[in-house]
């Protein structure tokens, strides 16, 4: 039985950052779920959990803060990827808190997010 590819979460309030990131990964042969918010990504079902989640940080109503404190309370296992149009240190140094498997600034070169979604895949994987 063929292995089904890895599910990407994408979770950005820009829908032109959630359909270029979409493409992208589609292409790399992700399967790809977008949310517009974070509360959207939280009540999705665990049926088929997500193998990485790229975050956006600044988000109207639950920024990526939120996000990440909520994962990092039900325990989720998914590791993240930050991307952010707003870099600050403050930002940054709050973001890394979390433990992300990468922080990157918008707009956000193709292979190096390419490389940090490997680096999470293989940070997932069970012996």
């Amino acid at each position: 039985m063929p292995q089904s590819p890895p599910v990407i979460a994408v979770l950005d309030d820009e829908p032109r950052m959630r359909q270029a990131l979409q493409r992208l990964l589609t292409t790399h042969g992700f399967r790809v779920e977008t949310y517009a918010q974070g509360a959207d990504f939280l009540a999705a079902p665990t049926s088929h959990p997500a193998d990485c989640l790229i975050l956006d940080l600044q988000m109207p109503e639950m920024d990526g803060f939120e996000v990440q404190a909520r994962l990092a309370e039900a325990k989720a296992l998914v590791p993240v990827i930050i991307i952010t149009g707003h870099d600050s240190e403050k930002a940054r140094e709050r973001a890394l808190a979390g433990r992300p498997v990468a922080y990157l600034r918008k707009p956000v070169d193709d292979q190096t997010l390419l490389n940090a979604i490997k680096e999470a895949l293989t940070s997932n994987e069970k012996p």
